[in-house]
């Protein structure tokens, strides 16, 4: 008597003309987005102090937060479900500031109080937004596909 195993579900016709992509693509794109607004959290807080050396100031400013993203992605293995609020979102939020402040004091950049909180709502702002924004958008998704 041959040996029955269970078999995965079919995947419907709806499910192949779902859009969307890959996972590695997923993650790519949501770790770029963590430096763009990583570097451009550090572009505006130039701009608001009236620095100069534009460029290299802002990868100068930049360096310790996006060097705590990067710690954060590989700590947590954040490429698994990157635009997951929780672990993901908050984990590199916190993973960014966390170590990009004690980065900055340890080379001997500024770190007041002032400063950790700005970086603490500036970067909770931008690195969780964009999480809750294409949570939004994948459960829209979801309800119309359901429909």
């Amino acid at each position: 008597m041959p040996s029955r195993s269970p078999q995965a579900p079919r995947p419907s016709v709806h499910d192949a003309a779902k859009p969307g992509l890959r996972p590695g693509q997923t993650a790519a794109l949501a770790a770029c987005a963590d430096a763009f607004l990583i570097l451009l959290f550090a572009a505006i807080g130039r701009d608001a102090h009236q620095r100069s050396e534009i460029i290299t100031g802002v990868f100068a400013t930049a360096w310790p937060f996006l060097a705590g993203a990067a710690l954060a992605w590989l700590v947590l293995r954040l490429w698994r479900d990157p635009l997951r609020l929780w672990p993901a979102g908050v984990g590199v939020w916190l993973g960014t500031v966390g170590v990009g402040m004690i980065l900055r004091a340890v080379t001997g950049q500024t770190v007041v109080l002032p400063f950790i909180i700005v970086a603490l709502l500036s970067l909770g702002v931008f690195l969780l937004g964009y999480r809750l924004v294409a949570a939004g958008v994948r459960r829209l998704r979801s309800r119309r596909w359901q429909a």
